[in-house]
């Protein structure tokens, strides 16, 4: 009987288990994304895309130089004896940059005068000499001792020519013993120091000046691009009625900022590169703040004009197989689907489309490398700021009801 107890009550107990774990499974399976229920759509950021005007524009690369560049070289031989200016300061033209010893380039000075006066002083007696063999011409002297006298006036003018050209060319050189600045620029390190002795015209600079303020950004393309831009230019400034000259070139530096300045075509080469087949566009920008230093590398963006169509950032595009441009959207039914465009151009951060698509297509912004096709997907409205980062927009407060009267 105790027995029959014992295992009456195991039953009892083995029942009440198995009905609780009827009960939770059932809970589980009716829970919302349980493993027996439907997973909810996967929220997407969408762009409504409309059709605008938007401009037109090309990516080339570029290295900056210096607007003007001079390497420093004495004119004349001597001791370096001061050097006046600070390295990688700026300095203004005509600002004393190296002095070499002046002593003997003095001394010849003081010769130089010397000799002239000494020249001059030949002069009168020279003339004397003359105007009296010219009333002496009836009296007895001879046609020989008048021209004689003549020459050595002649030749004393000469001698006073001579010695002041002499006085001249020696202070030339006396003044040359100060290296000035020739414009206005930034100076280099030093190759040289007080108490080096220097050659006139010697391979090695002293320094190098530079002015970076403009400054040249040359940017390089190939030349069949080359011609596609100038075209593109053409036809862009044509429907704009403006000249080559005001086309639009932006910088974007190093670290990815944008700089403030735009700038624009100072010349192209006319010639192309025979190891590259590049030609070298040089294009001009103010640097008032000296941000672009000579060597720097940079990417330009010109723009080339302005067309009609749709705006697809780049951060929510890709390419196939093919070359193609492609991206995906959200359809009427909310599933993804993948459109190609054979046709696009750049235009900032975005490509510019005209064919398959239209006005309030919901274009997916994030996440789409890991959407699949006909997918259903939860659009959120999105933008895109002028740097191809994703916004959702804030909603907007509605005004509390007005209190009842």
């Amino acid at each position: 009987m105790a027995g029959h107890l014992k295992l009456s009550s195991i039953l009892l107990v083995a029942a009440i288990a198995l009905a609780g774990c009827s009960d939770d499974g059932k809970k589980q399976a009716g829970a919302p994304g349980g493993a027996g229920g439907a997973k909810p759509p996967s929220p997407v950021s969408v762009l409504a895309i409309k059709k605008s005007s938007a401009p037109l524009t090309t990516v080339l690369s570029g290295r900056a130089e210096a607007f003007q560049s001079a390497d420093i070289r004495p004119r004349v031989g001597g001791i370096i004896k001061d050097i006046a200016f600070k390295e990688g300061n700026f300095v203004k033209a005509g600002d004393l940059l190296y002095k070499i010893d002046e002593d003997t380039y003095r001394a010849a000075v003081d010769e130089a005068k010397a000799t002239l006066e000494k020249s001059e002083a030949s002069v009168p007696a020279a003339q004397a000499n003359l105007q009296r063999y010219e009333r002496l011409a009836n009296t007895g002297a001879s046609q020989k001792e008048f021209e004689d006298a003549q020459t050595t006036l002649l030749q004393a003018k000469a001698a006073v020519s001579e010695s002041r050209a002499a006085l001249q060319t020696a202070q030339i050189n006396l003044d040359l013993t100060e290296v000035k600045a020739p414009f206005d620029g930034v100076t280099s390190a030093t190759n040289y120091s007080i108490g080096n002795v220097v050659t006139a015209s010697q391979t090695e600079s002293l320094m190098t000046l530079r002015k970076i303020n403009p400054i040249y950004i040359t940017l390089n393309e190939s030349s069949v691009n080359l011609l596609r831009l100038r075209t593109a230019i053409a036809d862009g400034n044509r429907k704009r009625g403006s000249d080559a000259d005001t086309t639009d070139i932006r910088l974007t530096m190093e670290d990815g900022t944008e700089y403030t300045h735009v700038g624009k075509i100072d010349m192209s080469e006319m010639a192309v590169s025979t190891t590259t087949g590049t030609v070298s566009i040089r294009t001009l920008f103010e640097n008032p703040d000296n941000l672009i230093l000579p060597g720097m590398y940079v990417r330009a963006t010109i723009t080339v004009g302005e067309e009609e169509g749709y705006l697809i950032p780049q951060r929510a595009a890709s390419r196939n197989a093919n070359g193609d441009l492609t991206a995906k959207f959200v359809n009427a039914d909310s599933k993804v689907e993948t459109r190609t465009f054979r046709s696009s151009k750049l235009s900032g951060n975005s490509w510019l489309v005209n064919d398959g698509v239209k006005d309030g297509d919901q274009l997916i912004l994030d996440g789409f490398q890991w959407i699949t096709d006909n997918a259903t997907v939860k659009p959120v409205p999105s933008e895109v700021d002028s740097k191809g980062f994703v916004v959702t927009p804030t909603p907007a407060k509605t005004a509390p009801d007005a209190p009842k009267s």
